[in-house]
């Protein structure tokens, strides 16, 4: 079976060398294979016909059957049209083609009854139906009908070989035929009765010719299942075979330096969330196996206090650990916060970043080597072949998606036996998503705030309040608090008519002048030691405003700023403005943060602004984030390896079947790690077929 699918769709009736190339080039269908994976984007109901009395231009599309009683070319070269007039009891419509001319001029017949298809259009206070779809009543009522017709992508060099979504449907009509009876289930028979699952051919055949509205609604949620399963089933035997093979540490002390730090330096109660995920992390230090658990928590939650306790468990049992941040501002932030909370301890702990001199770069280097240094922090440099570990035994990494896949491989190989690996991130994920990206870690999550943290305010003001925001900020000043102010360009856009960096900065420098007022200026395109400077004027209480770009958005932690003013909000994502907002909120006093926008919005931004003014929850916003953005803006997080490619199954709303996709994978691979049943034979072949030279399935029998 799977030489026909793999069969090159060049040989399929009415393709060809040329259209085959097209096909490839424009759509990625290079097999019979292909062809029938091309799966609809939406379907047209040709169920009912209009009388042409019926016909106006509010209708989205019209199917007419009359006869063609009039046929005109007009007009000349470039300007050439063909006009038409179809006519039934009714009344009499007319039809114009811009394109394709000379070909309908020629197959239309004067006389002939067909069946006509377009969307209305009005021009000179006249409906007329441009570019219609025809058809010979005689050929209609001879072809086999689907109630739904398939609606195709399509493209303008497609439609210049003639491959326009009626022909992508011909092309179907043809290949189908040739499948019958010939594709195999990929699903145990007891997974497709347990869950009322459509037969795989029946599926992938009324897909694309659907004969009623429930059997097309049954064939979307065969494949939907199927897509979602097979990646869980994916990334569940990953997990597996993670656990099989991969020797860990065994940190099986708990010793002086936990102990001492947890009834001596610990700054506050732990939370009951923050005790749920350190046991958690402790079961996975004992076990002997590497630890893969990705620590999710909202900004300010106290990520930072669980990874420094897991990497004390780690000392306590005579291995170094490494804190890798993906820049040095946040580097540098957890360098200090550590060695602030480390202090009087016996821990030895040092910054590695591009900005270190050569000469504390060797020393640190040295003491890496010897093991006199249990704690390197730093960026990207941890990574470079100079950087040698004594023995690394824990590697954290913050907001992990920032580096690639092979910068975080390099960190990991550090060892001949693989340290356990922390990833943190203060993105909240959805459920579903997390399910999906990061099927294949154990996940954990701080869903609390520490104590005594009070809700940040959020507010929507549109420009016309400009004047009372300026009373606010004032106000605040007075009080001896901070505030950001963020904006989203740098420079001025011919394109996008939004207030930039350079024009905020002079307007606000004008209305909160010197000596009375100070402010400070940071974004991306500064000096590394610059903006250092100006950060470290901020941090430590030296001005009052920093007007910035998004480069605050990780790795400033200033508990005396309250404010944070998001000039153009409309322009960012609900994700990054809820980063933003948890900049602010780090002290025992009220914080604020503002979202200043435009008077006109879209109905997208709307929705930003209800949900960030109506909630501090970075899962609900995620959530929300997701639905409006879907998942395509969220696959730059997913981990090496994850076997996503979905068809039809979106991330975003199809939370519901991935959780049963997911348990069906679990269900099975308790039962039969291995495939090695006879009921799950065909889906092992299926998989081994699928992933041919990916995952090594050859070795499960």
């Amino acid at each position: 079976m799977s030489q026909l699918l793999s069969t090159s769709i060049e040989y399929l009736k009415g393709v060809g060398p040329k259209r085959a190339e097209i096909l490839a080039a424009e759509l990625g269908i290079r097999t019979y294979g292909g062809l029938l994976h091309h799966f609809p984007f939406r379907y047209e109901d040709r169920t009912k016909f209009y009388k042409v009395s019926e016909v106006n231009a509010d209708l989205p599309y019209v199917q007419l059957v009359g006869e063609l009683v009039h046929l005109e070319e007009i007009g000349a070269k470039f300007k050439k049209r063909l006009v038409a007039k179809l006519r039934d009891e009714t009344g009499t419509i007319e039809l114009v083609w811009f394109k394709g001319v000379s070909y309908f001029a020629k197959n239309l017949k004067v006389g002939d009854k067909y069946v006509v298809f377009a969307k209305p259009n009005e021009f000179n206070r006249k409906i007329n139906l441009v570019h219609p779809e025809m058809e010979t009543l005689v050929e209609f009522k001879n072809s086999v009908q689907s109630k739904l017709q398939a609606v195709y992508a399509s493209t303008e060099k497609l439609s210049k070989f003639n491959l326009s979504s009626k022909s992508i449907s011909r092309l179907l009509k043809t290949l189908l035929p040739q499948l019958k009876y010939k594709l195999n289930e990929n699903l145990p028979a007891t997974m497709i009765a347990d869950y009322q699952l459509l037969d795989r051919e029946s599926a992938l055949f009324n897909i694309h010719f659907p004969t009623s509205v429930e059997l097309l609604k049954r064939s979307i949620a065969r494949i939907k299942f199927e897509e979602l399963f097979l990646i869980q089933l994916e990334l569940l035997k990953l997990k597996l075979v993670k656990l099989e093979k991969s020797r860990g540490f065994v940190f099986g002390n708990i010793g002086d330096k936990f102990n001492g730090f947890y009834t001596e330096k610990l700054p506050f109660e732990l939370t009951g969330a923050q005790k749920r995920v350190l046991k958690e992390i402790r079961i996975d230090l004992k076990r002997g196996k590497q630890m893969n658990r990705l620590l999710q928590g909202d900004v300010g939650s106290g990520k930072t206090i669980v990874a420094l306790m897991s990497i004390l468990i780690g000392l306590d049992n005579g291995f170094q650990a490494a804190l890798m941040a993906p820049t040095e501002i946040l580097a540098t932030q957890h360098y200090e916060g550590l060695k602030e909370l480390l202090k009087g301890m016996d821990v030895e702990v040092e910054l590695l970043t591009g900005s270190v001199r050569a000469k504390k770069r060797r020393e640190t280097h040295e003491k890496l080597e010897d093991g006199s240094l249990h704690i390197l922090i730093g960026t990207h440099a941890l990574i470079e072949d100079k950087v040698k570990f004594k023995n690394l035994g824990i590697a954290v990494i913050d907001e992990q998606h920032r580096f690639g896949v092979a910068q975080r491989a390099k960190l990991y190989k550090k060892n001949s036996v693989l340290p356990h690996v922390l990833i943190m991130t203060a993105t909240p994920i959805p459920r579903t998503l997390a399910m999906t990206l990061y099927g294949d870690l154990d996940v954990s999550v701080i869903d609390e705030l520490p104590p005594g943290r009070k809700a940040i305010q959020t507010l929507h003001w549109y420009e016309n309040k400009r004047l009372r925001l300026f009373g606010f900020m004032e106000g605040e000043i007075a009080k001896g608090r901070q505030i950001y102010i963020v904006y989203p360009l740098i420079e001025e856009s011919e394109k996008l008519d939004y207030a930039t960096l350079e024009e905020g900065y002079q307007h606000i420098f004008k209305r909160f002048p010197a000596p009375k007022y100070k402010v400070s200026i940071v974004h991306g395109k500064m000096k590394a030691d610059v903006k250092q400077f100006e950060m470290d004027r901020f941090v430590n209480g030296e001005t009052d405003i920093m007007v910035s770009t998004t480069v605050i958005e990780v790795g400033v932690n200033v508990p005396n700023a309250s404010v944070m003013i998001i000039e153009s909000a409309e322009r960012f994502g609900l994700s990054q403005l809820h980063q933003l907002r948890g900049r602010v909120g780090r002290g025992a006093e009220q914080s604020y943060c503002v979202l200043m926008t435009g008077n006109k919005l879209s109905s997208d931004g709307r929705l930003r602004m209800k949900t960030m003014t109506g909630t501090n929850d970075g899962f609900q916003i995620a959530e929300v984030d997701l639905k409006l953005r879907g998942p395509g803006d969220l696959r730059g997080t997913q981990q090496s390896g994850t076997p996503i490619n979905l068809k039809l199954a979106n991330l975003a709303t199809d939370g519901e079947l991935i959780e049963k996709a997911r348990g069906a994978a679990i269900q099975l691979l308790k039962k039969d790690p291995n495939l090695e049943q006879q009921e799950n034979r065909e889906l092992l072949m299926y998989l081994r077929e699928k992933n041919r030279g990916k995952v090594n399935w050859s070795s499960i029998s």
